[in-house]
């Protein structure tokens, strides 16, 4: 069985999906939860695109010692500098440079010739290889590049000291078939090839990232690069849980494995999806709500007689929990912070209290409280708050059939108690128009949308929103009983996801 490595890039390419926006609590969080996952390699993010993800990849890299904590630089100095101080606490420091290769890429965008082009990937992995144990090189655009001038510059970045390549197909544009014939390529006409580890990264604009990914590791691909649920720029890349569960349930075919613990898939799905507020399609393969659901009366009948007529996955296998642990108003302490250590979260005893006593508050007026319930409860407490530069402490809404809608706010900011009122042709709109009053910036309502997190009438209800800030798309979440509520805190986690990610910021996006 050929091992196959794991690298993640949900912490980067992944955070680069439009408007979505991690603060550092939060990427920080799904990091611990990738490393109970089992990935061999997370890419932390871009440390010399902003301040604010320099520190998050320096604080990811000094937390996670069980595997190798990479970071993002572009083929310059000043970017492989910044990676080395955010990434050299870390346990297995590596890099991962790029430069594009496409004479699209090369005309157009860099105005470099070809002989630039490789004398300045040479220069840049020379220059890493000074600091670093562990060089990885991308061809940006590597699928419409020209395979001799491919084969050149990976045979010279390798001599200078590479020791994985990675051959993207940045705007998804190619079939299996055709990126398999790049890596066989590859090995066929690079004479060193030996000396460096194969890589795959494949984007999903035509809909074929996992099937390139897999057709990758059949031609000799000794790492795959993916995101959980597949998120990332534009139609997004490859799914981390397909690939994995494909190889598992096709070992006979592909004869490959990784070292994914499967059963956290589900965990790391939900986790990811909420923080980052991009609700899992219900028929996403393998972690989808209806992956399991059999509707058709032949499937039913099937699977009553005999799983295996209808489920090539058992739920079980990626850690789907069909028997969970309700809780409720008489549940206790220690029953509350067990389900908190089943579900995965690593709290300390004063953060444990305190939402023991939210619970214990809600459960006056809640009944019971599913899984989702208890997730949706920490996410809220915990990080929705951090780093607040406003603090939702009231809210009143006025509605009637005759009447116009109205909301008044008051907030906590540190220049002090700030109270706002607000009118709108609806109850929504008037809380949003009273909270941009109150923040004294102009924002545009990009996407709103709301959705229950379980059933009965007095489910949760979660609000997610896209705005738009000084020119910056940021996602938002709120979660209450109060579907209003709800609402005003999503529009501000917003807010102040602005405030903490992009302030100092210098914008930069990478594409590879």
């Amino acid at each position: 069985m050929q091992r196959v490595n794991i690298f993640d890039t949900t912490l980067r390419d992944g955070e680069q999906s439009a408007g979505v926006s991690l603060n550092p609590y939060e990427k920080l969080e799904i990091a611990k939860q990738l490393e109970k996952l089992g990935v061999d390699i997370m890419e932390a993010g871009f440390p010399a695109s902003s301040k604010g993800d320099f520190h998050a990849v320096k604080e990811i890299a000094g937390q996670i010692r069980s595997l190798s904590v990479t970071g993002l630089a572009r083929s310059v100095q000043g970017d492989i500098d910044a990676a080395w101080e955010a990434l050299k606490e870390g346990a297995y420091p590596r890099i991962h440079l790029f430069l594009a290769t496409s004479d699209i890429h090369m005309q157009y965008k860099l105005k470099m010739t070809p002989q630039q082009v490789i004398e300045t990937a040479v220069a840049s992995v020379h220059y890493a290889s000074q600091l670093f144990p562990v060089i990885q090189w991308s061809a940006e655009d590597a699928c419409r590049t020209k395979l001799p001038f491919l084969a050149e510059i990976v045979e010279r970045v390798i001599s200078a000291g590479a020791t994985v390549i990675n051959i993207p197909d940045t705007v998804g544009y190619i079939s299996p078939a055709e990126y398999g014939k790049i890596f066989s390529y590859l090995k066929e006409n690079v004479p060193n090839i030996h000396k460096a580890v194969l890589s795959a990264h494949c984007h999903d604009d035509l809909g074929m990232a996992t099937s390139n990914s897999l057709a990758a590791i059949q031609h000799g691909a000794g790492q795959v690069e993916c995101t959980v649920n597949g998120i990332g720029e534009r139609a997004g890349n490859a799914s981390l849980e397909e690939i994995a569960v494909s190889l598992h349930i096709r070992k006979d075919y592909y004869r490959a494995e990784t070292a994914i613990k499967l059963e956290e898939i589900k965990k790391s799905s939900d986790l990811v999806g909420k923080l980052t507020g991009m609700v899992v399609p219900p028929n996403k393969a393998v972690v989808g709500r209806n992956a399991f659901a059999h509707e058709s009366g032949i499937h039913q009948d099937g699977v009553l007689k005999e799983k295996t007529t209808y489920e090539i996955i058992t739920p079980q296998l990626v850690g789907v929990n069909e028997n969970s642990l309700v809780l409720g108003k008489h549940s206790g302490r220690h029953a509350f912070g067990k389900k908190l250590m089943e579900l995965g979260f690593d709290l300390q005893k004063e953060e444990l209290n305190q939402l023991f006593s939210i619970f214990k508050k809600l459960s006056e007026k809640k009944k019971e409280f599913s899984d989702e319930d208890i997730t949706a409860l920490v996410f809220d407490e915990k990080f929705s708050n951090g780093e607040a530069a406003f603090e939702l402490l009231s809210l009143q809404v006025h509605y009637g059939s005759s009447g116009v809608p109205a909301a008044s706010v008051t907030l906590k900011s540190d220049k002090g108690m700030i109270a706002e009122a607000a009118t709108g042709g609806g109850s929504v709109e008037a809380i949003y128009a009273t909270l941009e009053r109150c923040t004294g910036v102009k924002i545009d309502l990009l996407d709103y949308r709301i959705q229950s997190n379980g059933g009965g009438k007095d489910a949760f209800a979660q609000v997610f929103v896209r705005i738009s800030m000084f020119d910056k798309e940021i996602s938002g979440r709120g979660i209450a009983q109060d579907v209003l509520e709800a609402s005003a805190k999503a529009y501000l986690h917003a807010v102040n996801k602005y405030y903490v990610k992009f302030e100092n910021s210098e914008g930069l996006k990478a594409t590879i």
